[in-house]
């Protein structure tokens, strides 16, 4: 015979269920409004996070000047002048002869995708011509959209032209302030707090900068390790638009997973379009032994401690990002995973149990160079 409810145990069931209910959805509107005056606010945020992610490149010149006895604002200015000119350096030398090949890069993959299509449409696949049509009529319809949207984007092209040369000057002066002042935030922050966050928002606050300037700058150094082997595999092959599909990779660098696969599509197709088959293959065999040396050699020697975000949670961080704010959110989405991984590894460090606590929990150290006395989170007093 079935044992009857307990009324008591039924009632603080759902008293429980209500009260856990009515915080989340608190939890979520709290999000919502957060979210909410992000968006507001985004022509300010996005110059303070690319001050930021470039001040994680460069706070290691400045800060090896610093202990060498520069004064501050001398270190800063003098990494700023030497940012200035390699980006300069790079526009001058690279930019230029890729922007001036880019309707060639993009002919040559509407060409591939061409052939990919006969090929599909014979032996052995023998995909239907209704079904390939149907396929790449969708293909074209977008891409037709795409054009459309692209010939907007050029009639309104003066507003843009001058929010991104804005975006840029404002993200240069804020580096500058983060590479002259940074160090002194996390001691004024913690006088500005009240009781136990005077400790603990310093904390997270070091974590994350660690683990930000971690990610940026390894993402760069194997970017830049990939976009030199593979470009040098298609120069001796002899494919076309090597440095335009040089550059592609290293961009592609900082979108985990999805950006290593569309810049090895690109590649495998200018190569079937231009060398054949034979050549096609070559470089896709290229293109994966590269990412084979990145992933098992490159990155554990230039990252000594990952972000400790699974491959799955990267894909879909990547995926979500792309999706809520197209190229951009595709680029931001592993580092605010990141941080937020900060975040939720410290807040479980706190909530640990410390009579069955076996050790301390390092995967909440954030990353390399949380040691450093002068390390804190790069942002003005």
């Amino acid at each position: 015979m079935t044992a009857p409810l307990s009324s008591d145990r039924s009632r603080a069931a759902l008293r429980i269920s209500a009260r856990v209910s009515a915080e989340l959805l608190l939890v979520f509107a709290l999000s919502a409004v957060a979210l909410w005056l992000l968006g507001r606010m985004w022509s300010v945020v996005w110059p303070l996070v690319v001050g930021l992610l470039l001040t994680t490149l460069t706070w290691p010149a400045a800060r090896f000047l610093r202990r060498r006895g520069w004064p501050p604002a001398l270190a800063a200015s003098v990494v700023t002048v030497l940012f200035l000119l390699v980006a300069g350096g790079v526009v001058a030398l690279i930019a230029v002869p890729v922007a001036s090949q880019s309707g060639e890069l993009t002919d040559g993959v509407v060409e591939g995708i061409q052939r990919l299509r006969e090929w599909a449409a014979g032996p052995p696949l023998n995909i239907g011509d209704a079904q390939i049509n149907k396929a790449f009529d969708s293909a074209v319809s977008r891409a037709q959209e795409g054009v459309g949207s692209m010939v907007g984007a050029v009639v309104t092209g003066v507003s843009t032209v001058v929010n991104g040369v804005v975006t840029a000057v404002l993200a240069l002066f804020l580096m500058f302030f983060f590479l002259k002042d940074g160090p002194r935030f996390l001691p004024w922050l913690s006088r500005q707090l009240p009781g136990r966050l005077a400790a603990d928002v310093p904390t997270v606050f070091d974590r994350g900068w660690a683990t930000l300037g971690a990610f940026v700058r390894s993402q760069a150094a194997v970017g830049l390790l990939d976009a030199v082997l593979i470009g040098l595999g298609l120069w001796i092959l002899g494919v076309p638009l090597v440095l335009p599909l040089a550059v592609l990779t290293f961009v592609s660098a900082f979108v985990p997973i999805i950006g290593a696969l569309f810049a090895g599509f690109v590649a495998v197709l200018i190569a079937l379009v231009s060398n054949g088959l034979t050549d096609a293959l070559i470089v896709l065999v290229i293109i994966v032994v590269v990412q084979q040396l990145e992933g098992n050699v490159f990155q554990p020697m230039i990252q000594s401690r990952g972000l400790g975000l699974h491959a799955a949670v990267v894909l879909l961080a990547v995926t979500l990002g792309g999706s809520l704010a197209g190229i951009v959110g595709s680029l931001l989405a592993v580092p605010v995973a990141a941080l937020i991984a900060v975040v939720w590894n410290y807040v479980r460090e706190q909530l640990v149990d410390p009579a069955g606590e076996g050790g301390t929990d390092e995967a909440g150290a954030g990353g390399p160079g949380t040691d450093e006395p002068d390390s804190g989170a790069a942002v003005p007093s």
